[in-house]
Protein backbone atom coordinates (compact mmCIF):
# COMPACT_ATOMS: atom_id res chain seq x y z
CA UNK A 1 0.00 0.00 0.00
CA UNK A 2 1.44 3.77 -0.90
CA UNK A 3 1.95 5.99 1.59
CA UNK A 4 -1.17 7.95 0.50
CA UNK A 5 -3.18 4.91 1.16
CA UNK A 6 -2.21 4.89 4.35
CA UNK A 7 -2.48 8.37 5.55
CA UNK A 8 -6.02 8.12 3.58
CA UNK A 9 -6.94 5.04 6.03
CA UNK A 10 -5.64 6.49 9.49
CA UNK A 11 -7.64 9.92 8.84
CA UNK A 12 -10.94 8.03 7.43
CA UNK A 13 -10.20 5.35 10.43
CA UNK A 14 -10.05 8.20 13.21
CA UNK A 15 -13.34 9.94 11.33
CA UNK A 16 -15.37 6.80 11.68
CA UNK A 17 -13.94 6.03 15.11
CA UNK A 18 -14.63 9.61 16.89
CA UNK A 19 -17.88 9.72 15.01
CA UNK A 20 -17.10 13.18 14.08
CA UNK A 21 -19.05 15.34 11.45
CA UNK A 22 -16.96 16.54 8.42
CA UNK A 23 -18.06 18.62 5.56
CA UNK A 24 -17.16 16.61 2.02
CA UNK A 25 -16.79 19.54 -0.56
CA UNK A 26 -17.06 17.76 -4.26
CA UNK A 27 -15.07 18.76 -7.40
CA UNK A 28 -18.39 20.32 -8.41
CA UNK A 29 -18.47 22.69 -5.72
CA UNK A 30 -21.04 21.19 -3.65
CA UNK A 31 -20.68 20.93 -0.06
CA UNK A 32 -22.16 17.42 2.16
CA UNK A 33 -22.61 17.77 5.86
CA UNK A 34 -22.89 14.44 7.94
CA UNK A 35 -20.66 11.84 9.88
CA UNK A 36 -18.38 9.01 7.41
CA UNK A 37 -20.02 5.98 8.60
CA UNK A 38 -17.48 3.46 7.02
CA UNK A 39 -15.88 3.66 3.40
CA UNK A 40 -13.84 1.44 1.28
CA UNK A 41 -11.84 1.83 -1.80
CA UNK A 42 -13.96 3.62 -4.10
CA UNK A 43 -16.16 5.25 -1.91
CA UNK A 44 -17.55 7.33 1.25
CA UNK A 45 -20.78 6.40 2.98
CA UNK A 46 -22.10 10.11 4.34
CA UNK A 47 -24.58 9.90 7.17
CA UNK A 48 -26.93 12.87 7.93
CA UNK A 49 -30.25 12.44 7.60
CA UNK A 50 -30.17 9.82 5.27
CA UNK A 51 -26.66 7.72 4.33
CA UNK A 52 -25.24 8.74 0.75
CA UNK A 53 -22.64 6.90 -0.92
CA UNK A 54 -20.07 9.13 -2.27
CA UNK A 55 -17.16 8.10 -4.55
CA UNK A 56 -13.75 9.04 -3.56
CA UNK A 57 -13.06 10.24 -7.04
CA UNK A 58 -15.53 13.04 -6.29
CA UNK A 59 -14.24 14.10 -3.83
CA UNK A 60 -11.64 17.47 -3.63
CA UNK A 61 -11.61 18.19 0.34
CA UNK A 62 -12.41 16.62 3.56
CA UNK A 63 -13.07 18.64 6.63
CA UNK A 64 -13.25 17.97 10.26
CA UNK A 65 -15.39 19.54 12.66
CA UNK A 66 -12.85 19.94 15.57
CA UNK A 67 -9.08 18.64 15.60
CA UNK A 68 -8.80 14.94 14.57
CA UNK A 69 -6.29 12.42 17.08
CA UNK A 70 -4.66 10.43 14.00
CA UNK A 71 -3.42 7.84 16.66
CA UNK A 72 -4.68 4.22 15.84
CA UNK A 73 -6.31 4.29 19.03
CA UNK A 74 -6.28 0.14 18.89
Amino acid sequence: MSDNHVLQESFLKALVREKMPVSIFLVNGIKLHGIVDDYDEHVILLKNAVTQMVFKHAVSTVVPSRALNLSSGD
